[in-house]
């Protein structure tokens, strides 16, 4: 097991230094569910929902997220992404809506934290445009999926 990195010999929480990594392209998918409702999910996939378009709006919100990420998540870098994509996979037959993000940056540290924040916000804006039809949703399953560039190398989830 690896040591963490984000504490110093004190434990104190710091900013890794990435100053002498090398500047490599480096991208990150991460996933995620929301379960619903199987009418919930009928309203969100037919543009019923009163709020509007859950899964357009759901999608600017993750772009909006990754973005944001450092602003979040107290020791992340802030970085200069490339590309932010965000896809939804619908599974009537579960009553699930699967999320897919993908962020690219070529930079000296990797992106996994903004894939995952994608996915998550994501999901939470699912939830708050349809929480007024169904309050019992559940977000989960958030994991990295994938990822490439940099000194740890590729990691794929089997």
């Amino acid at each position: 097991m690896k040591d963490f990195t984000h504490f110093d010999d004190k434990g104190q929480a710091l900013m890794v230094d990435v100053g002498e990594k090398d500047v490599t392209v480096r991208v990150a998918v991460a996933r995620g569910e929301i379960s619903m409702n199987s009418a919930t999910l009928d309203l969100i996939l037919e543009n019923r929902a009163k709020k509007g378009d859950v899964l357009g709006v759901a999608r600017l919100a993750g772009i909006m997220a990754a973005k944001k990420t450092s602003d979040l998540i107290p020791l992340a870098h802030p970085l200069p992404l490339s590309s932010v994509k965000l896809e939804f996979f619908p599974d009537k037959e579960r009553s699930v809506i699967e999320i897919e993000s993908t962020v690219k940056v070529t930079a000296r540290t990797g992106v996994e934290m903004e894939a995952l924040t994608a996915v998550s916000v994501a999901a939470l804006t699912i939830y708050d445009m349809c929480k007024a039809v169904d309050k019992a949703m559940v977000i989960s399953c958030v994991r990295l999926m994938e990822k490439s560039g940099g000194r740890s190398g590729h990691f794929k989830r089997d």
